[in-house]
């Protein structure tokens, strides 16, 4: 019989010692973290950047407030839209709930969040807001192309060239501060959790399985109350920012607006959410060498 994330037995983990969780989209992260906690103690830590926004709890399929209330969570839901918040922010978090001596059982699909807390991350400066209003309009006018072809060769070849968002920060490095972001990240400190030190679980899946349970988990996010989260951001629905980027969120305004039916709205979500799932599995496969390996559902 194969292990998977809803059989995986808590007591192969060493309750004495953090641990890290990954995976794509609705492979079974949270309900896994969530068994540890229960059964050896710890508190659950967000490592997904979408999770953090405070308008969004069906949509990203954010902890219930039952699993909040059977052990304790850390990080999720706690900032409004309209403020700042990156990786560095989030670091900063976690390096407080070291500092506190609890155990963490950090788990996540962002795989910037997961690598910069084992590997460490680069102490580049904050981007200036005239630098970032330049980049918002060049890629509204131009696209993420034309930012790519500005990049220094290091960090081209680094760079998740088919994410946009990754792309238009590494612009905003380079425009800012005169060097490339390749070479800020080679100038890296030590991390605050390496794999050393830790628990590294990471859950792989079955596409086909995984394509099922996302397009079934989307349909039970409309019952549970995806739409009317939509609604109500509707008045300050700015498609650029990062709170906006949730997956669904856009299709979802679209809909509310009368651009498209219910039926193709969640189509397109569902089919949003396959490509990323794509995405995150590609990130661990090339990045995550040395975790433990479990199957997902």
């Amino acid at each position: 019989m194969r292990t998977t994330a809803e059989t995986f037995d808590p007591d192969r983990i060493d309750p004495t010692r953090h641990v890290l969780i990954a995976g794509p989209t609705a492979c079974g992260k949270s309900a896994l973290a969530l068994a540890l906690a229960r059964a050896q103690g710890g508190v659950v830590v967000n490592a997904d950047a979408l999770q953090v926004w405070s308008c969004w709890r069906v949509l990203t399929a954010r902890p219930s407030s039952a699993d909040e209330a059977a052990a304790p969570h850390a990080l999720y839901g706690h900032i409004t839209p309209g403020a700042e918040y990156s990786v560095g922010h989030w670091l900063r978090e976690v390096a407080t709930l070291l500092a506190s001596g609890q155990r963490l059982i950090v788990t996540g699909g962002t795989g910037l969040y997961l690598s910069a807390l084992t590997e460490g991350l680069a102490a580049i400066p904050a981007t200036p807001p005239e630098v970032r209003a330049r980049a918002d309009a060049r890629m509204a006018q131009e696209g993420a192309g034309a930012l790519l072809a500005e990049l220094d060769r290091a960090t081209a070849a680094r760079i998740d060239r088919l994410n946009p968002v990754r792309i238009q920060r590494a612009w905003e490095v380079q425009a800012a501060t005169g060097r490339g972001l390749a070479a800020w990240q080679d100038e890296t400190p030590a991390p605050l959790l390496p794999l050393t030190a830790c628990s590294a679980l990471l859950i792989e899946t079955d596409r086909d399985r995984l394509a099922a349970r996302i397009d079934a988990r989307f349909a039970a996010m409309l019952g549970a109350g995806a739409l009317e989260e939509a609604r109500a951001v509707l008045p300050f629905w700015n498609p650029a920012a990062p709170w906006a980027r949730a997956i669904g969120a856009p299709e979802l305004v679209a809909h509310l607006r009368g651009e498209t039916t219910l039926e193709a709205a969640t189509e397109a979500a569902q089919a949003a959410t396959r490509q990323y799932a794509k995405r995150q599995r590609t990130w661990f496969r090339s990045r995550m060498h040395g975790w433990h390996k479990i199957m997902g559902a």
